[in-house]
């Protein structure tokens, strides 16, 4: 369960993060998390295409998370 609520604060931070590094306003915490939760996966799946490791913990966890969210932010930018 812990691993969980680790998970979700990663997300919400790692949200928050990215928006902020893409000049955009806070969406508020439940799309920043659901961003960061997506931006996780995204930055998880080309961190392993390229053979990278941001590190373990909860640390490792947000800069993946940003990496992926920052990217997720750019593409719904381009495409909207």
């Amino acid at each position: 369960m812990s691993g969980i609520i680790v998970g979700i604060i990663a997300g919400i931070i790692a949200g928050f993060i990215a928006c902020k590094l893409t000049n955009r306003e806070g969406k508020g915490c439940l799309i920043d998390l659901l961003l960061g939760i997506v931006g996780g996966a995204v930055g998880g799946w080309v961190f392993g295409l390229l053979g990278i490791q941001a590190g373990a913990g909860i640390l490792g966890q947000i800069i993946t998370a940003v990496v992926g969210a920052v990217i997720v932010l750019w593409v719904w930018n381009k495409l909207s």
